[in-house]
């Protein structure tokens, strides 16, 4: 006998549920916020973190082309304008890779990938895969890891500054300009997964996609801390 669907109010209960499995816990994000690692180390997660950053726009891109709706078409837009910009030197990324000079990256170190971990690019590979190629619900559904990392980004900001004085201060622009922006985006694509994942097998497809997003950024986290930094 196929389950029922859960209710709203449950199904969002899930959802936030999945919490436990965001990358915060990480053993090597707590000792990223501990002030505990090198200087290799933070720049090495940057590095790699860049390999994340610039799929992003890509990522949403294709939850675009996999949508029927003009309206989640146009509001899901902006995702992909945040991280592009509107022009060179502008966005989302154009902010990550200040933050890499920050830290003692070269823009020419970034744009090249030379320090990505081989499982931090399969890892990142995988989820843009997997938002081509799967229906936008769950590709809307798999983006629900913005639920957890507004305050995680606040928290970064405040640890950074307190146990890593040598990062330039103008490196914080892409987590001071993201975090208002992932607030308003995490409540509006949360009710557009609970608007449109009704049956119980949408909505247990859509807990499958937010657990496995959380699985990639676990597993690049994984590859970061076997890879021991970049000098």
């Amino acid at each position: 006998m196929a389950p029922d669907a859960l209710s709203r109010e449950g199904f969002e209960a899930a959802l936030r549920g999945l919490g436990p499995r965001y990358w915060d816990r990480h053993p090597f994000h707590l000792r990223l916020h501990a002030g505990d690692c090198s200087p290799a180390e933070v720049r090495g997660w940057v590095a790699n973190r860049w390999y994340y950053q610039q799929i992003l726009a890509r990522k949403n891109a294709a939850v675009i082309a996999n949508c029927p709706l003009p309206e989640v078409r146009r509001r899901w837009l902006e995702r992909v304008v945040f991280h592009d910009g509107v022009r060179d030197g502008e966005g989302g990324q154009a902010d990550w890779l200040v933050l890499a000079d920050a830290v003692g990256l070269a823009r020419e170190e970034m744009l090249d990938e030379r320090h990505v971990a081989r499982g931090t690019r399969f890892a990142v590979d995988g989820y843009l895969n997997f938002c081509q190629s799967r229906p936008w619900t769950e590709g809307a559904a798999a983006a629900l890891t913005e639920m957890f990392s507004p305050d995680l980004m606040a928290a970064r900001v405040v640890a950074w500054r307190q146990h890593y004085r040598w990062i330039k201060p103008d490196g914080y622009a892409y987590f001071e300009n993201r975090i208002p922006v992932v607030r308003d985006d995490a409540q509006y694509t949360l009710d557009l997964v609970l608007t449109h994942c009704r049956s119980a097998d949408e909505q247990q497809a859509a807990l499958r996609a937010l657990a496995f997003k959380c699985d990639v950024l676990g597993a690049m986290l994984d590859a970061i801390d076997y890879q021991g930094g970049v000098l």
